[in-house]
């Protein structure tokens, strides 16, 4: 025991360096403020009241939860039926269409996301078909509508993966014993599989708004600084304007919602699973 305690030390310590310590600093930097000297700081709420105090702030935390949460719809929309169908088919063709939605996960997301740039451009294919039916002066780049596409493109796979998981994972024999009782394959579908699929639902969920809501560089190159989220905010604080204290406040606020969001989530899935949480 003492040997694994040992061997458990560089993890440890890596944990504290790379993820509690930046966390304290921003914490620290999100509460304070310079001083006439280097070295002395002053305590102060100023850069949270100056968040909730400005409407326009405020404005883009609120369209940060609309992008967020229209995303992960879709995703869910998009990404339940696909791996239903993939679940369903046999198990050779459960590693091929595996393959073929992580595969364009090994490319950078900041390339993939340069992709959609010259495909939503003008004169690019999308332009291109739209005007074969009479749509020639659509634009699609620089929108929220190329915003919304690059994250639903992005996130995709995470919902998919998810759900296709928690699909496999489920006792067949459940499925014919449903039919063997009679119930039709929608009542089997609504009573059954989506029930015990709803582990995979609320991890693909959160596997997505979360990413979705803090996005910066989607939404800077997709939307052409015209679509301006929270993620754009904090990095504008911390890159362009300087003002790390208050960026740092904006990010501490962000990583509040996000707990109290993985919370709720928590607490969702311990009542599906009929449980009782752990204290």
């Amino acid at each position: 025991m003492k040997k694994f305690s040992q061997l458990a030390v560089p993890y440890i310590a890596w944990a504290v360096m790379m993820l509690i310590f930046p966390m304290f600093l921003m914490l620290l930097y999100s509460f304070t403020e310079h001083g006439n000297s280097i070295i002395s700081f002053s305590f102060t709420l100023e850069h949270y009241v100056k968040f909730f105090s400005d409407p326009d702030f405020l404005l883009i935390l609120w369209r940060s939860f609309g992008i967020a949460v229209k995303t992960t719809i879709i995703c869910l929309l998009l990404g339940y039926p696909l791996a239903y169908f993939i679940a369903r088919s046999s198990e050779k063709i459960q590693n091929i269409l595996v393959l073929c939605i992580t595969i364009p996960t090994w490319i950078n997301m900041l390339v993939r996301t340069y992709a959609w740039i010259g495909l939503l451009s003008d004169g690019g294919p999308f332009a291109r078909l739209l005007g074969l039916f009479g749509f020639e002066e659509v634009e699609l780049l620089y929108t929220e509508f190329a915003v919304l596409l690059g994250m639903v493109y992005n996130f995709l796979p995470f919902m998919i993966l998810q759900i296709n998981t928690s699909l496999c994972k489920m006792d067949q024999s459940l499925l014919n014993a449903s039919a063997d009782l009679g119930a039709t394959p929608a009542q089997t579908f609504w009573k059954v599989t989506f029930p015990l699929s709803l582990p995979g639902v609320i991890n693909g969920i959160t596997l997505v708004f979360l990413p979705a809501i803090s996005s910066f560089f989607i939404p800077k190159l997709l939307g052409g600084g015209q679509y301006f989220l929270i993620g754009n905010l904090i990095e504008n604080q911390f890159i362009t304007v300087g003002e790390w204290n208050f960026g740092s406040a904006i990010s501490m606020i962000m990583a509040v919602v996000m707990m109290l969001l993985m919370m709720v989530v928590k607490k969702l899935e311990v009542r599906n699973q009929g449980g009782k949480e752990e204290k």
